[in-house]
């Protein structure tokens, strides 16, 4: 199924990967009360989809939007309550940039009736399809693994110390998917020799902790990368001269060959 934002590709594994910030799509409408395009479009999870291109050959079921999540960020709780508390995070309508910056042109930023808008139109059919997917699968096989895709830059001050690891696998501290299963994945990650935390600065996003239910058959669980995997960072904060930088299909095969044993690994378990 391929709308004009909302992309499901159908395989018959019992896996599904969510890939909700691959997107960097602005409607037409939205575009100009924004600060500048390239603002809202930076933190997007870039290059994913292509460094995840073999999902299909293992079976798995894909599901994505190509909205940005500058326009409404799909991994959000819908209430609006905050998934780190305490700690800086952007919103389900993101106001600021992963560095703070304010997204918007001063009084451009979306109100509640407009947040709710968005939601209707974008947050609620990806979930649904998403839903959909699950229950599909899991009533062929009996039990389903969500793997949510991710990556982000492995510096950002505003939201960690220091460089993030290679490998940030989210359970939602062991609440969303068996044990085996996590620890299957990171067994995999381990064995390349780069650096993994388990439940460190990301969990899992509203998505790993909404449909994760391992009681229920329905094992989620987030992997989020650093984009020095498969492509260059700039040294400090980025500028439209320097990102995205170009992916990098020498960097990164290295590391899809451990992405491809860390889904084969999930499927493993799936059918186990």
């Amino acid at each position: 199924m391929i709308t004009d934002w909302l992309e499901v590709q159908r395989g018959e594994a019992p896996l599904v990967v969510a890939f909700p910030h691959t997107g960097t799509e602005i409607p037409a409408e939205l575009a100009p009360r924004y600060a500048s395009p390239w603002i809202a479009r930076r933190d997007a999870d870039w290059w994913i989809g292509r460094l995840y291109d073999f999902c299909h050959e293992l079976g798995a079921t894909t599901v994505r939007t190509s909205i940005s999540r500058s326009v409404i960020d799909v991994n959000r709780d819908p209430s609006g309550a905050s998934l780190y508390p305490g700690q800086a995070t952007t919103e389900l309508c993101p106001t600021t940039t992963f560095d703070g910056e304010a997204l918007y042109h001063p009084g451009a930023e979306p109100d509640a009736e407009e947040i709710e808008r968005r939601r209707e139109i974008w947050f609620v059919p990806y979930h649904a399809a998403l839903a959909a997917e699950l229950e599909r699968l899991k009533a062929r096989h009996g039990q389903v693994v969500l793997y949510d895709a991710h990556s982000i830059r492995s510096c950002i001050p505003r939201l960690f110390e220091g460089q993030l690891p290679q490998f940030n696998i989210g359970t939602n501290t062991g609440g969303s998917c068996a044990r085996e299963l996590a620890e299957a994945v990171e067994t995999v990650c381990d064995r390349a020799n780069l650096s993994r935390v388990t439940d460190g600065r990301f969990k899992g996003g509203w998505t790993t902790r909404h449909y994760g239910q391992p009681g229920a058959g329905v094992h989620a669980l987030q992997m989020e990368l650093a984009c020095r995997g498969y492509m260059v960072e700039p040294q400090g904060r980025p500028s439209p001269d320097n990102w995205p930088s170009p992916y990098e299909p020498h960097r990164a095969e290295p590391l899809r060959r451990v992405l491809k044993d860390v889904l084969a690994a999930c499927l493993a378990f799936a059918k186990a």
